[in-house]
């Protein structure tokens, strides 16, 4: 799976900080049910790896690892069973670790240095991040002019309310989401939110 076919599968990505000892194959699940079947847990709590292992098993899902920082958190996510990586940031280290490793990978970039940082690494998606704290639509639009092949899936800021407008746009693919689910959240909350989200399709 390339990254850019990880990218229009779904139009929103769930962004997932998942702690606690849960069935984390039933949130995934419910997730898939609604069309959103590309999952991002991020490595931010002791939970993240187990939640990786037990959703990368449900059927249709395709489950990644976020705050990727290093080779390390790399090789752990992979273990665990990440189909594709996520960082907040893009550097020569771990870009050439993870081309390494065969798995899809959206580097965050916030500059035009960032890019072409990127394309000299051979890399054309991104992760627009912060999304919003980085100068929002404009700022994207103004990049995305100097770069015609890149794509983006912006993240940080991203809501219910301004995705579809972000989805809108000729170079973004999808979107990364934090209001999707929150601790505690029911089942029925989680696939009411998912099943809004897969709408967003434009």
């Amino acid at each position: 799976m390339t990254t850019d076919e990880m990218m229009r599968m779904s139009p929103v990505i769930p962004v997932l900080v998942l702690d606690g000892d849960q069935d984390w194959a039933k949130l995934a699940e419910t997730f898939v049910g609604a069309g959103l079947r590309v999952l991002e847990i991020t490595l931010r709590t002791p939970a993240a790896l187990e939640a990786i292992r037990q959703m990368s098993k449900v059927p249709g899902a395709i489950v990644g690892a976020g705050t990727v920082l290093n080779q390390k958190h790399l090789d752990e996510a992979v273990g665990a069973g990440a189909q594709f990586i996520v960082s907040p940031g893009l550097t020569e280290p771990l870009a050439k670790a993870v081309s390494r490793s065969g798995v899809a990978y959206l580097p965050g970039v916030a500059t035009s240095a960032d890019i072409m940082r990127g394309l000299d690494l051979g890399l054309d998606r991104f992760k627009f991040f912060p999304a919003e704290a980085s100068g929002g639509i404009p700022a994207l639009k103004a990049l995305s002019g100097p770069f015609g092949s890149i794509r983006f899936c912006p993240t940080g800021g991203i809501r219910p309310d301004n995705a579809a407008e972000w989805l809108a746009e000729p170079a973004v693919l999808c979107v990364g989401g934090t209001w999707l689910y929150r601790a505690g959240d029911s089942m029925d909350a989680v696939d009411e939110r998912a099943r809004a989200a897969a709408a967003l399709r434009t």
